[in-house]
């Protein structure tokens, strides 16, 4: 008796219902928040003014031309570009990846990676990247050269295949290369989760923890995966500071998309979204022979051209694709209240990760309409209190 017992002073003393926010972790969530944007909208003209100048100097087509000297088989030359172009980009971006990845997240207490630590996350990512990078724009222009009239088409529905395999298996491909994953050794927690599970219809592989202490003071957790991989995944940053009832209606919340059958309907956005997104793209590279030399649509000194046409794009639709998210969210949280029926849990645990993750509670009209895919916390909490006005 004496362990259940100590176990439970414990949970009583560290884990306690939050029913307000914190003044001053707001003014720094707020303050964290504009930074970020700045970054956002810098990182954004820095790649607009690169591809410009890569374009209009004539750069690109010279980078191109250096590949061709190597070597003029088309496969070796769209490698070498390229690898050459990534390399540059990697470079010179790397001391606003490390202000933005390194330095912004430590001055506010979100980080608790060495700069080893993030340095080898980073040549990981660079690595994946690479990969799959080049097999893409290998892939890319093998259907420029030899579909002319329909890569753009073909490209999407393989870009969706592949979004499509990698939601499988990145819980148990991608995720362990950054994190480390062990099974929940709470059984009364582990039973609780997964009869919510059973409940919503939804079959899990077992719950598991995450240690992004190793790497962040924030917290979170989610249900990810597909099928076989379809698994519980909980932050030891979420474990540490939140009740079994809390966590309940965060599991809630996710499974509410499984119910909604939300994953299915984002996938059909998806490619919808990148359908007209290639299509658009295909225009612009049409339009670019012209405008800057190039010797065909299959040319890859044409590569800074795609991406700033999809990139633009993908700004472009993003209000709309937020929108639809944050639709999905609202409903996913109703269904989490109403499933539960812990509404006191629900508000704490909203107001806990508001400040814990820094998080804005009441960002500007503008921000919410063009970067959030939630609603805001403050809109959650009054739903949580049955629509009734005024702030947390």
């Amino acid at each position: 008796m004496i362990a259940p017992t100590s176990e439970l002073k414990t949970q009583n003393s560290k884990l306690r219902t939050q029913t307000s926010l914190d003044p001053e972790r707001q003014r720094l969530a707020k303050e964290y928040a504009h930074t970020r944007r700045v970054l956002f909208f810098a990182s954004l003209a820095f790649m607009l003014a690169g591809v410009a100048l890569l374009l209009f100097t004539g750069w690109s087509i010279g980078l191109r031309q250096w590949a061709e000297q190597i070597s003029a088989d088309p496969w070796a030359t769209v490698a070498l570009y390229g690898v050459a172009l990534g390399a540059l980009y990697t470079l010179i971006s790397l001391p606003l990846d490390f202000y933005s990845g390194y330095i912004l997240p430590h001055r506010y207490g979100l980080s608790t990676q060495s700069m080893g630590g993030w340095a080898l996350d980073n040549v990981k990512e660079l690595a994946l990247s690479a990969v799959f990078g080049l097999g893409g724009l290998e892939l890319l222009y093998w259907l420029l050269r030899t579909w002319p009239d329909w890569w753009w088409a073909i490209m999407a529905g393989l870009v969706w295949l592949f979004m499509v395999a990698m939601a499988q298996l990145a819980p148990v491909l991608l995720m362990p290369l950054f994190y480390k994953m062990r099974p929940l050794d709470d059984p009364a927690l582990t039973q609780r989760l997964t009869s919510l599970a059973e409940q919503a219809g939804t079959r899990v592989r077992g719950v598991y923890v995450m240690d992004m202490s190793s790497r962040t003071t924030a917290a979170n957790a989610m249900l990810t995966g597909m099928g076989h991989t379809r698994r519980i995944i909980l932050g030891d940053t979420l474990l540490e500071g939140y009740t079994h009832d809390e966590i309940e209606t965060v599991l809630a919340h996710e499974l509410a998309h499984h119910v909604h059958n939300d994953m299915p309907k984002g996938l059909v956005a998806e490619a919808a979204l990148l359908l007209a997104g290639m299509w658009v793209a295909s225009h612009v590279l049409a339009w670019g022979v012209a405008a800057f030399g190039f010797k065909g649509i299959a040319d890859v000194a044409n590569l800074p051209l795609f991406a700033v046409a999809m990139s633009v794009f993908g700004l472009v639709a993003m209000p709309a694709g937020n929108f639809m998210s944050r639709q999905m969210e609202r409903a996913a949280d109703r269904y989490a209240l109403r499933v539960t029926g812990k509404s006191a849990a629900f508000r704490s645990v909203m107001l806990k990760l508001a400040g814990q993750n820094l998080s804005d509670a009441d960002p500007p009209a503008w921000v919410r309409f063009l970067f959030h895919s939630h609603p805001s916390v403050s809109e959650r909490i009054q739903a949580a209190n049955g629509g009734a006005g005024g702030r947390p």
